[in-house]
């Protein structure tokens, strides 16, 4: 795929600011997004693609100069899974996050600084209802499909309940309808590292030291959970790196100096705020609202698919079988697959292979119907006028 461009939107001026599930408001709200193949003329081939915690709008391709492509480049372009030769796919930076879209890092207009913790507190309600604000600058009133894994997931679900007239399909990819007690706690490991870092200073470290040690561990106890026993005992072993140990108390293991790596990158790229933003949204999300699955799904329309990772031990396959019997109950048209990977969590980013498979025929069948249906629907028409 060639060099892609970032764009952006903002809307929400006051006195028109977005109001937030928790009642307050925000604005102006900038969204960073990027698109990738065609919008055809009836302006119904668009897919919206979701990311994870710690992802951005640059899904595929490469920006000038990048040596990575985006985070999903190997399931996005011609002849791919989201094949862009046949569908306008659409990645866009999640409300609350730290690469373009408003959130804590961002200027504060009334008081010329960063957020910080004047942030208000938001919700995955939130960040699907600025995707919605995104999709009508763009015009397009139905979407083919919404797509994404982890959090990614948990915004698809979003989009099928406060929104189901706007989708033909959805697919979710190793999520859940609510954070389990385990998945809960270890988000709150990581927030605890950050806010324990004395650099974090109340949120308040714009322009000075970064709470980096704090944000690093938080990443570091994330991919624990992202990978599983199996691919962390083939990929690193009890392996001794050769590698200047960070402390007296390292026993040398490459898996060691793994996650410190990937600490250290993170801090790069990412912000601790946004990090506590973003999985206090996860934890507190609840697609039931209380009230039991299948009633909450009555009103869905779309094709769903739903895939989950034998080895996931992070958003088990029992949470995604939760989800298709709520849908098989309230009558949601429902195909399930769970893959059988090594990799854990990271499988939605690894098993390539098996994925663009099973969503390449999904979404060939959602096209093929939804072509149908426009043409029944335009026969109808015609008869109708015959009749008058």
């Amino acid at each position: 795929m060639e060099t892609v461009d970032t764009e952006y939107f903002t809307f929400a001026q006051p006195p028109h600011e977005l109001e937030l599930e928790n009642g307050e408001r925000l604005g102006p709200v900038r969204v960073a997004y990027e698109t990738y193949g065609e919008l055809n003329q009836q302006r119904s081939n668009a897919i919206l693609l979701l990311h994870a915690l710690s992802g951005d709008a640059h899904a595929a391709g490469f920006h000038a100069h990048d040596k990575k492509p985006g985070w999903w480049d190997n399931m996005v372009g011609p002849e791919k899974a989201f094949d862009t030769d046949r569908y306008f796919v659409i990645c866009s930076n999640a409300l609350g996050g730290c690469s373009g879209t408003t959130g804590p890092s961002s200027l504060n207009p009334k008081t010329g600084r960063e957020y910080a913790l004047e942030f208000p507190i938001i919700g995955i309600s939130d960040m699907v209802n600025v995707q919605r604000q995104l999709l009508d600058h763009l015009g397009i009133e139905k979407l083919l499909s919404v797509a994404g894994g982890s959090m990614g997931g948990m915004q698809a679900l979003q989009w099928l309940v406060s929104y189901p007239d706007r989708l033909h399909s959805a697919i979710l990819i190793a999520t859940a309808a609510k954070h389990s007690p385990q998945q809960i706690a270890f988000d709150e490991v990581g927030r605890q590292a950050i806010m324990a870092d004395p650099h974090w200073k109340d949120g308040h470290y714009y322009g000075g030291p970064l709470p980096a040690k704090g944000l690093s561990v938080a990443r570091m106890v994330g991919h624990i959970t992202y990978m599983s026993e199996l691919s962390m005992s083939e990929k690193f072993g009890r392996r001794i790196g050769h590698y200047e140990r960070r402390s007296r108390f390292s026993n040398g293991f490459e898996v060691e100096e793994y996650l410190h790596d990937r600490g250290d990158n993170f801090v790069k790229r990412f912000d601790a705020n946004s990090y506590l933003y973003i999985t206090k949204a996860m934890d507190s999300f609840d697609i039931s609202g209380g009230k039991d699955l299948s009633e909450v799904f009555r009103r869905i329309t779309a094709k769903v698919l739903v895939l989950s990772f034998k080895s996931d031990w992070l958003y088990p396959s029992s949470q995604s079988l939760e989800l298709v019997r709520a849908f098989k109950r309230a009558r949601v048209d429902t195909t399930y697959c769970e893959i059988d990977s090594t990799y854990g969590h990271d499988a939605f980013l690894l098993e390539v292979e098996t994925e663009t498979h099973l969503i390449r025929h999904f979404l060939e069948n959602v096209s093929r119907e939804k072509k149908a249906v426009g043409s029944q629907g335009m026969v109808t028409a015609r008869i109708k006028t015959r009749g008058h």
